[in-house]
This record gives C-alpha cells, sequence and structure tokens, in this order.
C-alpha cells in the first residue's frame, strides 16, 4: 500500500538520480493569481516519469532483475524505463504504439531500451506488454497503476511543499493518475489545507467521467495531441486514491492547451508537451478557483514532436487573438485590395497572406471573395478591424 513513509524512501532513492526541478515564479503569465511553475519538463528525461520508473525498479529483487522488465509507454515513461534499467543493469523491453512520436521513439532506443512498436494505441501497445511478460516472465513495470510507481511520483509533492511552504493549491495533468496520485497523498498527508486540482484532455477525460460517475469507465477512445495523458482507462489504485484526495478535476480543449504550450514558451522560455500544459491551460482559462491564492502549476513533460510544434503554435496563436483570417465579399476591381489592406494597416495589424477566390458559384460573376490572413495584438484588435471594415462598406463573409 502507498504510505507516506514509502514516498519519503522514494525520495532517498532519487536524490542522485531525479533532478529536484526548479520551482519558477510566473509573475507575468496570470494577474489574478500567484503562480508558480514546478518544471518537470527539464527533468533529465524530459518528463516526471523517471521518478516513479526508477524507484519501482530498484525495489526488485535479484531474481527478478535476471529476468528483464517490460513496459508499454506512450513515450515517456519508456524513457524512464530505459534509463533505470539501463542504470541498474538490466535488460528492458518497451512496447509503444506505432503512432508514437519518433523522437521519444528514439529516445528511449538512446537510453538503452529495447523497442517494441506494436498497434494503433496505448491499450494495444499494453496487450502486447502483456504477452511478452507472460511469455519471458519478465516483470511488467505498469505506468501508472502501481504502489511503488506511485510513490515516486509522490516526491515531487514533497519538492514542492519545501519549495513553497506557503502554497495554497496545486494544479497537475491526469492521464492515467499516477502523478495526481502520489502528489495529493504527499500533499494532504502533510498539509491537508492545500488544494490540489487535477486537469484532463476534454477529449481524453477518462478520470474526469469516473470522478462524475463515482466509478471506473473505460473510453471508446482518447484522441488528442496530448499524447502522454491520453489513457482510455485510469488505473484503479489511482482512482481510489484521487477520489479521497484531490479536490475536483476539470478538463481543457486542444486549442486552449495550444494556447498554453505558446504562452510558456513566451512568457516563460519553457517547452512543453500538451500534457505537461494541461495545468497552466485550466489556470488561464479560468477552469479553477486560483484567483487570489498562491498557485503550482505542474509542468509534467517537454517531451513535443517538433513536426508538431509549429501546428500548435499556430492554434494557439489563432486561441489567443493574435492571429485571424478575414473573408471579405468584394466587387472584383482595381483598388478593392488597396482599401482592404489600408484599413487592417491603420488598426495597426499585419498581413500575412492574400488569397484571391473568383470561382465560387454562390457569388456574382463580377465579384470575389477575399481571404486576408493577419497577425493582431488580441481579439479586441480584430473586432476593431471588422467593424472599420464594415463601415467602410466591406461585407465579411
Amino acid at each position: 500500500m502507498l504510505t507516506l513513509d514509502k514516498i519519503y524512501h522514494a525520495a532517498f532513492v532519487l536524490k542522485d538520480v531525479a533532478r529536484k526541478t526548479d520551482l519558477i515564479y510566473a509573475q507575468n503569465m496570470k494577474s489574478d493569481a500567484e503562480l508558480y511553475l514546478k518544471t518537470e519538463n527539464l527533468q533529465i528525461t524530459g518528463s516526471f516519469k523517471l521518478r516513479g520508473a526508477y524507484y519501482k525498479i530498484s525495489q526488485l529483487t535479484e531474481e527478478q532483475r535476471r529476468a528483464g522488465i517490460v513496459a508499454c509507454s506512450a513515450g515517456n515513461h519508456a524513457q524512464g524505463v530505459a534509463l533505470a534499467a539501463t542504470r541498474m543493469g538490466i535488460k528492458s523491453v518497451v512496447c509503444m504504439p506505432d503512432g508514437a512520436p519518433i523522437s521519444k521513439v528514439e529516445a528511449t532506443k538512446a537510453f538503452g531500451a529495447e523497442v517494441c512498436l506494436h498497434g494503433a494505441t496505448y491499450d494495444d501497445a499494453f496487450a502486447k506488454a502483456c504477452q511478452l511478460r507472460d511469455e519471458t516472465g519478465a516483470t511488467f513495470i505498469h505506468p501508472f497503476d502501481d504502489d511503488e510507481v506511485i510513490a515516486g511520483q509522490g516526491t515531487i509533492g514533497l519538492e514542492i511543499l519545501e519549495q513553497l511552504r506557503d502554497v495554497e493549491a496545486v494544479v497537475v495533468p491526469i492521464g492515467g493518475g499516477g502523478l495526481i496520485s502520489g502528489l495529493a497523498y504527499a500533499i494532504k498527508s502533510l498539509a491537508p489545507h492545500v488544494k490540489v486540482y487535477g486537469v484532463q484532455a476534454e477529449r481524453a477525460a477518462g478520470m474526469f467521467e469516473s470522478h462524475k460517475e463515482g466509478h471506473l469507465i473505460t473510453l471508446d477512445k482518447a484522441n488528442t495531441f496530448a499524447d502522454g495523458i491520453a489513457v482510455k482507462h485510469p488505473g484503479d489504485i489511482t482512482f481510489n486514491i484521487t477520489e479521497n484526495y484531490v479536490d475536483d478535476i476539470v478538463t481543457v480543449t486542444e486549442d486552449e492547451i495550444a494556447a498554453a504550450i505558446l504562452m510558456l514558451m513566451e512568457k516563460q522560455k519553457l517547452v512543453t508537451e500538451g500534457a505537461g500544459a494541461v495545468s497552466v491551460a485550466a489556470v488561464m482559462f479560468n477552469k479553477l478557483p486560483v484567483a487570489g491564492k498562491k498557485t503550482v502549476c505542474v509542468l509534467s513533460g517537454g517531451n513535443i514532436d517538433v513536426t508538431i510544434l509549429s501546428r500548435v503554435i499556430t492554434r494557439g496563436l489563432i486561441t489567443s487573438g493574435r492571429n485571424a483570417t478575414l473573408q471579405i465579399a468584394l466587387e472584383d476591381k482595381p483598388g478593392q485590395l488597396l482599401g482592404v489592406s489600408r484599413i487592417i494597416s491603420e488598426c495597426g495589424a499585419n498581413v500575412v497572406s492574400v488569397y484571391h477566390e473568383h470561382s465560387d458559384p454562390n457569388m456574382a460573376i463580377a465579384s470575389c471573395f477575399l481571404k486576408v490572413g493577419i497577425e493582431t495584438r488580441d481579439f479586441e484588435q480584430i473586432e476593431t478591424i471588422k467593424q472599420r471594415l464594415a463601415e467602410n462598406g466591406f461585407k465579411l463573409v
């Protein structure tokens, strides 16, 4: 069973392995809350997962070590298992879904694990890992539903209480629930007045729905770019701990996550993956009652696939009113584009793309649609531009 002593023991085991990550005061991110960032995205493997994986593997018997270990992961747990096993001289096989980011697959191999790509989802990889466990006698290292894994993650809670003694609220990403279970257990055991909130991606909200229903449920699908928390079925152990120690669970949309990633990059110069940014997204978009409170957001990981980073930034710009596309119905005659661009310029925005559409069957033959991409400061500036265009006779579609 999970105990506070076990979490303290995990902290002792991990003291020369895992970084005691910085707690950064984010002064310019939220005006109505005193916001701090627990930077687990700067952990050795780019994620908090090293803590639980290393502690679990460190507690194996000699017989279990000789038999080797097997794990399944979308990427972050994989790297933690690989690093821990290699440091202890243990053979490791990690099953990952075919669609796992290439960067995470290669990083797992670089840490010394054998990677087995199998199936389209985490659940497919899990089934393969269980098959290998049964065939080889290897020990399965669960990514979240294990007391010793949870204890390792709980060391983050101890660090937060040491780094910010008067903390009032902690906001934590949730996938299967290992991180929030250990963290909430540690914090509530030592400082029960501190609020602990969980955040899930709206499109992978297994723990949120389970909490709402009062019993564990399995989602039909978990389709979010925050792949680190794309879990259909939360853990049995983690669900029970969460029900007892977590104050509330909320969800955030894909666009809100993208906006949080962008803000962390711009304001704090920190790169996070989708799963790592959901805590900040919940605070940014006022999903939690943290106004006026000393609030810690756990940035659980930074292993974002660079191939989608540009798309995430674009979505973040749109969600925060920094980028917009206007479609205008025009008479196809000289001077129209000049008139539109002059208004946009006078309002202080910047035109980045222009496209004329002449062939739409729904418009008059002598007309066209003009699509203008613009860079803006915020939504208020976008509305000002729309109003000025309308006042000058331009029809927005």
